[in-house]
């Protein structure tokens, strides 16, 4: 099946786009020798009578529908993270009505999952206390955990506002993770995904933020299944995950250059806590499949066409790339309508959707063209744009 799209370009254009169905998956999720967690989307429910830029309500079905799709390819599922618009949308009673609902429903299917803590329920400000900060960690990780979540230590805003220097957020995490029944993934959020938590781990220099967080981890590694890191930067994590004591895993955030990380060399790999495994999802579960059975070039070849997608989606202000997230969700048919938590759909350009489009296409990401024109034909006409 070949369907035709006009599609806007700079200047104000139109360029033709020939639309292909993609491969239909042929190999079962098995043998992985890598965990992959996507960190998936909400979808909200456009038709609740409510102000988007404060109030949200979630389609429970079609969000829990969502996840079904990703455990069905083999991915675990990270829960309630910036993905999600944690923090950016998504309250803290919310997120865990979404927690409890999604780890019941991992239960039932005996699928891995993972739930984000953090200290979101605590606004930042001047009063705020470390204190404050350890009863706020410790209040969410509880509740994690009291509903059967492996809890993803979320990097906090109020942490970051609060602290003086290394030794509060030493002091923090030692007292969090030593109340923890499971070992936890931590989560170190870069400044470039969340400008308010800049200088993390008491250090403006990553590199010296860096031997902080180690420090952390050796100290109490019992305690510590993983480390997701964000900061877009191979070399930092390879740097990091060569120092991890011998049990903690790297679990690469980059999404930039997750086939490399996840690959790995011959001193080490990583294993994955990516937001771009929810748009890219069958592709990546066709590339763990393939590194599975030792098939490298197989591997690459599903995995190596999605990174120029990823980067666009990504790109600076990288804090916005949930609106490319949910635009892929919702041309592939896993969502009815394109509005989002928040109203983060406007917060990319017309001509940003539209490459989207095209790297999606190149990456053959796109199961039923059809739907994919007629949805993109849908949201460029209340753009004023005709495609």
């Amino acid at each position: 099946m070949v369907v035709q799209l006009n599609l806007p370009k700079l200047g104000g254009e139109l360029e033709l786009l020939q639309l292909t169905a993609a491969p239909q998956l042929v190999e079962k999720p098995t043998g992985w020798t890598r965990t992959g967690y996507s960190a998936a989307h909400v979808v909200c429910d456009p038709l609740a009578d409510v102000d988007p830029w404060i109030n949200n309500v979630i389609d429970w079905d079609t969000t829990l529908g969502f996840r079904q799709h990703l455990w069905d390819l083999g991915l675990g599922v990270a829960e309630a993270m910036d993905t999600a618009q944690r923090g950016m949308g998504l309250d803290w009673p919310t997120s865990l009505e979404l927690i409890t609902r999604s780890v019941n429903a991992a239960k039932a299917g005996g699928h891995l999952i993972a739930c984000g803590a953090g200290t979101d329920h605590l606004v930042p400000s001047p009063d705020v206390t470390i204190d404050d900060v350890i009863a706020a960690y410790e209040e969410q990780c509880e509740a994690v955990e009291a509903v059967g979540g492996r809890v993803i230590l979320m990097a906090s805003r109020a942490l970051c506002a609060a602290a003086k220097g290394p030794e509060d957020y030493i002091r923090v995490y030692e007292r969090v993770l030593g109340g923890l029944s499971r070992p936890a993934i931590l989560h170190w959020l870069g400044e470039m995904f969340d400008p308010a938590l800049a200088g993390y781990w008491g250090k403006d220099d990553h590199l010296e933020a860096m031997d902080v967080c180690l420090d952390v981890i050796r100290a109490n590694a019992a305690k510590i299944d993983g480390i997701k890191i964000s900061l877009l930067s191979a070399e930092k994590e390879i740097r990091m995950r060569r120092k991890l004591p011998k049990d903690v895993r790297m679990y690469t955030g980059d999404d930039f250059n997750y086939p490399d990380l996840i690959e790995g060399d011959e001193e080490g790999y990583s294993h994955a806590l990516l937001g771009i495994f929810d748009p890219i999802a069958s592709a990546a579960s066709q590339a763990l499949t393939a590194l599975g059975r030792g098939d490298k070039k197989a591997y690459r070849d599903s995995m190596d066409p999605t990174v120029a997608l990823s980067r666009h989606i990504f790109k600076a202000p990288t804090r916005f790339y949930k609106t490319g997230v949910v635009f892929m969700a919702y041309l592939n048919g896993h969502q009815d309508h394109f509005t989002m938590v928040g109203g983060q759909e406007s917060t990319r350009s017309t001509l940003h959707l539209a490459e989207i489009i095209r790297l999606a296409e190149a990456a053959k990401l796109f199961a039923d063209p059809d739907t994919v024109a007629n949805r993109a034909r849908a949201v460029f006409a209340t753009r004023g744009v005709e495609v």
